[in-house]
């Protein structure tokens, strides 16, 4: 039997039942899949721009502290050898890229898979269309609660981005707002509730069964 979901009107209540497609939301949970799907996400965020200066790069200690022999001291080359102070650093860090490869075929099955957690869990609501009567934080927050949502970290997925929603959801910590072009699985999987528009949940199914 196909995967359902209940569609709801702007007051919570369902109005009828959707039903899914068992290629986008019926597949196989695979754990190692979802964590490198996520490792990559997270490590593309990195800017990778540290940077550390080895002994090569300080300036200064061109001269030999002290004689090679007769002090009684160690022997020493530079004072910008690593164990002065203000010397080089050994095998620090220096800019790189952290971004990571990952087939698109995978990056997809990992979506459908993140999905699929999502409705097993029980996780996702779908509302017909989310309006809101004026763009302020109290009103969003007010529809959100008859939808059945509470104030934990929630992903809002919606078929416009509006500027009405966009000022009225920045006040609102726990709550992140996309499209479904911008929906991957690290967002379904950071957060405990997920809220689709059904023209975005249509939308996004439809990119996946592809």
């Amino acid at each position: 039997m196909p995967p359902q979901v209940a569609v709801l009107d702007q007051k919570g209540k369902a109005k009828e039942s959707l039903e899914l497609r068992p290629e986008v939301f019926g597949v196989e949970v695979r754990g190692p899949l979802l964590h490198q799907a996520i490792t990559r996400e997270l490590a593309g965020r990195r800017a990778g721009t540290h940077d550390t200066k080895g002994r090569s790069e300080i300036s200064g200690g061109g001269r030999k502290p002290w004689r090679q022999k007769g002090t009684g001291r160690a022997r020493q080359g530079s004072i910008r050898a690593p164990q002065w102070r203000k010397g080089g650093t050994v095998f620090g860090p220096t800019p790189r890229s952290y971004a990571q490869k990952m087939p698109r075929k995978a990056r997809r099955e990992a979506l459908r898979a993140a999905l699929t957690d999502t409705v097993n869990s029980g996780e996702l609501k779908v509302v017909e269309r989310l309006e809101l009567p004026e763009p302020k934080t109290k009103a969003l927050a007010r529809r959100l609660a008859d939808l059945g949502l509470k104030p934990i970290p929630t992903l809002l997925v919606v078929q416009e981005v509006t500027g009405p929603l966009t000022l009225a959801s920045r006040n609102l910590p726990w709550l992140t707002v996309e499209t479904p072009a911008r929906v991957s699985a690290y967002r379904l999987l950071r957060h405990d509730q997920v809220l689709f528009e059904r023209a975005a949940l249509l939308a996004l199914q439809e990119e996946l069964a592809k």
